[in-house]
């Protein structure tokens, strides 16, 4: 006797179980947010937005472990933006930082959508202590910066 063959699926069967995985994902993804919600209350971590993400929650971690430091980096209108970076953190780590909290922060208030950095960091270079941080292998340490230390964009001047 021949076993019995299982109907394919239909169409109407493949929607349901595409609704079905659909569903899962949306409770997850509420269960996670709700996870999220409770841990940023936690004083350790308080002072982050409401919608964090997990890298932002990594590098606070980090920072109270000691495996991370802030540099704060200033702007030309004056406006002080804190950036969290591994100790051993290069230049270049730190220009990714910096593109990383403002592409995050332009998806959290809206506003302009896109910056080019291409044109940012042609026309402004960060600088400590009046040096130009010009090489972005050379590690931050390297340069003397330190923990809560202030870097700022700076202008260049034409040739």
């Amino acid at each position: 006797m021949a076993a019995a063959e299982e109907p394919a699926e239909g169409p109407a069967e493949e929607l349901t179980q595409e609704l079905a995985q659909e569903l899962a994902h949306a409770e997850v993804l509420e269960l996670f947010q709700a996870a999220l919600a409770r841990l940023v209350q936690d004083p350790l971590l308080c002072d982050l937005p409401p919608q964090v993400t997990a890298e932002e929650i990594g590098s606070q971690v980090a920072l109270e472990y000691g495996q991370a430091m802030t540099v704060r980096v200033c702007k030309a209108d004056g406006e002080t933006v804190p950036v969290v970076v591994v100790q051993n953190a290069s230049v270049l780590e730190l220009k990714k930082a910096l593109r990383r909290h403002f592409q995050l922060r332009q998806a959290r208030q809206g506003g302009v959508q896109h910056l080019s950095w291409k044109y940012i960091w042609r026309t402004y270079h960060l600088t400590y202590a009046g040096e130009k941080l010009a090489d972005d292998r050379k590690k931050l340490r390297e340069y003397g910066i330190r923990n809560r230390d202030e870097v700022s964009f700076i202008k260049k001047l034409r040739k």
